[in-house]
């Protein structure tokens, strides 16, 4: 009996076991993440279950797990309002990984009955009204809104290359810096490897406060990868700077990439967005309702994601993701996310905590590789309206604390908000090992060479390569070659020389500089302080300025129309400059200018016996200038500073003053120029960058020593020009002018069928001056100056502006392969002078997100 009660104890037992391990093989688990298929965000809240029975939901980071022991469930469903319900087959009875990317639903429509639908409407619409709930308490709860805050700041800029793994490791480019490409971060974005190329560190201590308005910051350390000699590592702080702009997600408007998009909290949102309510969920006691958002028109510059607004009557964002809509037309950008964290503070209100901003930049949307920057700021140690001493806010907004701490790595362990990963820890030792690659220096010689013109040798550099051959009229075929000095000759001392050779007239021009930098920097490197000494022997076109390019450029010896005004120069030019941290700059200067004319240019006045040549005139002048440029960023090149404009004007304001007598200067003048630039932003409906100038010139002068208003015979289109005006053509010695263009970034473009995927832009311009010439200065009521230049026919080629202004207008079409803008340009006035043009076409590069 005992026995057989043992038995069936014994199989009693060997079924439940049987049982276990067979229900343990058929029990279910999976885990994941949910993401937002567009940014990339992690999303929290999904429901994640199988459908007919209960499920779990994703955690803050989209993380979720659940598991199931019935093999009927077959397929997991992943379910959000706002997005298109996600579902995948599962494998039963095994541990697996999926990994959810959800689509914003197609916000269409919603079912009235069974035959009709209607459109998306804001009429009626809780999403719609709770967004502009937030929208009213927007300035309520800006840190704007506080009378005084003080809070730390942590902030990380990074720059990255990107690739699939394998193909990095495998990139015979990279070869010899093998030990770069290992240090990979293949958690940032899924499917990628990140080799981090350049990390920037900044500690500071912030106060603001509201009356009278202030803001300091207290720099307490700096830390940054140094790239070399090649490269202006402070151009790389404040190009970053400008892409990545610190995102105040109450903005109305929001600066990214040098471009301004529209807030999804902005008074014209809801015409520009479509609102969706999410779900409901409770936070440390706060009710936030998830609203998640979407461009109208797909291929507009706007964002899309979801955040997460308060219930408590602040209507406050605690959280929000977002990223540009799929088709946005911009450019080089596959991937663009945003996130901002808030926290709830002691004063009820909520302060942001976490602000992160990433994207990466490829030649194409399929480009393996690619480049990525990413900003990530950190705020701490909130003090809510309790006012700091006087003392804080008085001097410099930024001030730098201790520069000692700056490369101090206890500091930083002990300091920093969140500490670096171990691949941003080896960026700082690899980037200062591969400095003293000599490959490294000689690859980055050659990009130099290539990119900006200049090739060093040792302490001197040769160029720019794009002058070393040109043609014209007066010339022919010209070849020059030149260079310069480096830091590594001298920090003080500058040198800059050249020689060119023009076969069809035979002459030799030159042209030699010498300059000391009393800050020790480059004379190029901000902030400038240097005084300069040059002589200059060689032709120039009156009236023609250029920007960012050397004026014997190879490719601006094609020109239309006669281009037969030339001057033979001999300059001698002494001047010293000195710039400031608030962006303001003066200049004085010596300049003693001898000119010939060439070409078909006579200096010539009426005497009795009728006409008299003049062979050369000579000037000199003392002038003095001063610029002021608020908030002014640029990247610094090999020999200009190419701007990164802003919302801020740019003021210059010159005086000249021409001595007659001194150094065999022929005539007393003086001359006043005031130039004001500014680039408005018109959110949605693009930018214009319009020039204001105006000028007046006090005492006789011939129309060589008049404004000879800046004239264009290229076929490239210039901003600061004339393009229909040919050179030397209007002179005056008072004139006023304004030049605006106008780029409307694709806002109607986007909206057109078929022309939409194209990614063009529409651009448009008009350009004016209105000026004349006194009668003490006009050849035809002073027999005394110069008469004004005729052509070969005996018509008048040069002109005064009395009676009306000189304007043409200008409608193109940017973006074309991404660099291209052409304009079709059309004169209207003046249109009788001889040889001039009434309509063109005028192209022009441009590098432009």
């Amino acid at each position: 009996m005992t026995s057989l009660t043992d038995s069936k104890k014994g199989f009693t037992l060997f079924l439940f076991l049987t049982c276990f391990v067979v229900c343990a093989q058929a029990q279910t688990v999976i885990k994941g993440f949910v993401r937002d298929a567009q940014t990339h965000a992690p999303l929290a809240f999904v429901s994640v279950y199988f459908k007919g029975s209960k499920g779990v939901v994703s955690g803050e980071d989209g993380s979720y797990s659940i598991s199931t022991s019935n093999p009927k469930n077959t397929t997991l469903e992943f379910s959000f309002n706002g997005y298109k319900v996600f579902r995948k087959k599962i494998e039963v009875g095994v541990t697996q990984e999926i990994n959810a990317e959800m689509e914003v639903a197609e916000m269409a429509s919603v079912t009235v009955n069974s035959r009709k639908r209607t459109k998306y409407s804001n009429r009626d619409n809780p999403a719609v009204e709770l967004i502009r709930k937030v929208v009213d308490n927007r300035e309520h709860n800006r840190m704007k809104a506080f009378d005084y805050v003080q809070y730390q700041q942590y902030e990380k800029m990074e720059l990255s290359l990107t690739n699939k793994p394998e193909k990095l490791m495998n990139n015979r480019l990279l070869k010899n810096y093998r030990f770069l490409v290992e240090n990979q971060d293949t958690t940032k974005i899924e499917g990628k490897a990140l080799v981090p190329v350049y990390i920037e560190e900044t500690l500071s201590n912030k106060f603001f406060r509201k009356s009278p308005s202030k803001e300091k910051t207290y720099v307490l350390a700096k830390k940054k990868v140094n790239l070399g000699e090649f490269v202006d590592n402070d151009g790389i702080t404040r190009y970053l700077n400008s892409m990545y702009t610190p995102i105040d997600i109450y903005e109305p408007n929001l600066m990214l990439l040098s471009n301004q998009l529209l807030s999804p909290i902005s008074d014209l949102a809801p015409t520009f967005y479509r609102f969706y309510l999410g779900d409901t969920v409770e936070l440390d006691g706060i009710k936030l309702v998830k609203l998640t958002f979407a461009p109208r028109n797909a291929n507009d510059l706007l964002f899309r994601g979801s955040m997460f607004v308060t219930l408590d009557g602040n209507y406050a964002v605690q959280k929000i993701q977002m990223g540009l809509a799929k088709h946005a037309n911009i450019n080089w950008t596959r991937e663009l996310r945003i996130k901002q964290d808030f926290e709830r503070g002691e004063d009820g209100r909520y302060h942001v905590v976490m602000s992160n901003i990433l994207s990466e930049f490829a030649l194409s949307k399929k480009a393996s590789g690619g480049l990525v920057g990413e900003r990530t700021v950190s705020y701490k140690n909130y003090v809510i309206n309790q006012p700091a001493p006087d003392s804080v806010y008085e001097g410099k907004p930024e001030v730098f604390v201790d520069a000692t701490a700056a490369g101090a790595d206890s500091f930083w362990a002990a300091n920093r908000h969140t500490a670096l990963s171990a691949t941003e820890e080896k960026a700082y030792t690899n980037m200062d090992s591969l400095q003293n690659m000599k490959s490294y220096r000689r690859l980055m010689d050659w990009a130099t060479f290539l990119l900006a013109g200049y090739k060093a040798a040792g302490p001197f550099e040769v160029g720019p390569v794009n002058a070393f051959y040109s043609f014209n009229p007066v010339e022919g075929f010209r070849l020059r070659l030149g260079g310069r000095t480096t830091p590594k000759f001298s920090k003080r001392l500058y040198f800059e020389t050249y020689a060119a050779y023009g076969f069809k007239d035979e002459k030799w021009k030159y042209f030699v500089s010498g300059a000391y930098s009393f800050n020790g920097k480059s004379i190029y490197s901000f902030p400038l302080n240097f005084i300069r000494f040059s002589y200059q022997h060689d032709t120039k076109i009156p009236g023609q300025e250029l920007q960012f390019v050397q004026e014997d450029n190879f490719l601006l010896s094609f020109k239309r129309g006669n281009n037969n005004k030339w001057l033979y120069n001999d300059i001698y030019i002494a001047e010293y400059v000195r710039e400031f941290g608030k962006n303001i700059s003066y200049t004085f200067g010596f300049k003693n200018w001898k000119q010939q004319p060439a070409g078909s240019i006579v200096y010539q006045k009426l005497d009795g016996a009728g006409t008299s040549t003049i062979p050369e005139i000579t000037t000199t002048e003392l002038s003095a200038e001063i610029r002021w440029a608020p908030h002014e960023q640029f990247y610094q090149g090999k020999v200009y500073r190419i701007p990164i404009y802003n919302k801020y004007p740019i003021f210059r304001l010159r005086y000249v003053s021409g001595i007659k007598g001194f150094v065999n200067g022929d005539y007393n003048y003086q001359q006043l120029t005031l130039n004001v630039f500014k680039r408005f932003y018109f959110s949605q409906f693009g930018y214009a960058d319009v020039v204001a100038e105006g000028g007046n010139i006090f005492g006789q002068v011939p129309y060589p020593l008049l404004t000879i208003h800046r004239a264009n015979q290229t076929y490239a289109y210039q901003l600061n020009s004339f393009n229909m005006m040919n050179f030397m053509e209007f002179v005056s010695d008072h004139y006023a002018s304004i030049s605006t263009d106008y780029y409307f970034n694709g806002f109607i473009f986007n909206k057109l069928p078929l022309i939409k995927n194209l990614k063009l832009r529409e651009v448009a311009g008009f350009k004016m001056v209105y000026g004349g010439v006194r009668r003490e200065n006009d050849p035809a009521y002073n027999k005394e100056t110069f008469l004004f230049p005729t052509d070969e026919n005996g018509q008048t080629t040069t002109f005064s502006l009395a009676g009306k202004p000189y304007m043409e207008a200008s409608v193109g079409i940017s973006n074309i392969f991404k660099l291209l803008r052409v304009d079709l340009i059309k004169r209207l006035t003046y249109l009788n002078n001889p040889d001039v043009p009434n309509w063109g076409i005028r192209a022009r590069a441009k590098f432009d997100f």
